[in-house]
């Protein structure tokens, strides 16, 4: 497979074997998947890359590795769901390391402020996502960056980024604001308490980012997640059609 093979429209993307195979071998949440899962996963990983169009920044080069494992692990959570789901961007842009974004942020007296943030992903409203190639590779443990910012996607595929996805099937929003939103509410008093958490503190910043990290648990740290929020685990099974806990007991 050549880096542009699946970036021509009328041919289909066509992952080897060989760098599937590597690239499953190296993230464990996806090793640990059923064999039919890992064929769906392929087939949906293909129809991703022929999908979108992926850039770099920072004199990264872009190679069919940096590619597939993105494509792999960001339609990870889409498995069941359907590439649909991602239908509203098209542009990745992937950074060799961490990137500064410009910042402007209005005060309650009208005065704006400019800054600088070092961040190591990005998914902008109605444009594309921006990840950092080393913080991709450091995929494990509940800290996953292409889940993270794939699942702020999903956050905004209904409108308001609010930690409300879309949801579907039985699932209402009453429900689900019945049991996210007192777990977020819980996570926060735990952090303002310093207590140490195994989920990453970020999730307290606001609904929106614990949806996203708790999203990175889900897949990667299920037995954790289960363990700390047992109703907003079955909450995101039910959400993403999936159950990370039975692939690995």
């Amino acid at each position: 497979m050549g880096l542009f093979d699946w970036l021509r429209p009328s041919q289909p993307a066509a992952i080897s074997e060989t760098l599937w195979l590597s690239t499953m071998s190296s993230l464990p949440f996806l090793a640990a998947l059923a064999v039919d899962e890992k064929k769906r996963l392929k087939t949906l990983a293909e129809a991703f890359l022929s999908d979108k169009e992926f850039s770099t920044a920072g004199g990264l080069i872009l190679t069919d590795a940096i590619c597939v494992s993105i494509a792999a692990q960001g339609c990870l959570p889409v498995l069941n769901l359907g590439l649909s789901a991602y239908r509203d961007w098209v542009g990745i842009v992937v950074y060799p390391n961490e990137f500064i974004v410009p910042r402007q942020l209005e005060d309650e007296d009208g005065v704006v402020h400019e800054f600088s943030d070092v961040i190591s992903g990005e998914a902008w409203e109605g444009g594309p996502l921006l990840v950092s190639w080393h913080d991709i590779q450091m995929a494990g443990e509940g800290y996953n960056v292409v889940i993270h910012e794939f699942a702020h996607k999903l956050d905004m595929l209904n409108g308001a980024v609010d930690g409300i996805p879309a949801l579907h099937g039985d699932l209402t929003v009453d429900e689900w604001e019945g049991t996210f939103f007192p777990a977020w509410e819980n996570f926060c008093t735990r952090i303002n308490a310093g207590e140490i958490t195994s989920i990453d503190p970020y999730a307290s910043e606001s609904p929106e980012e614990f949806f996203a990290v708790i999203s990175e648990c889900f897949f990667e740290i299920p037995s954790q997640l289960a363990h700390d929020y047992p109703a907003l685990y079955q909450l995101f099974c039910r959400y993403y059609l999936q159950d990370p806990l039975r692939r690995i007991n």
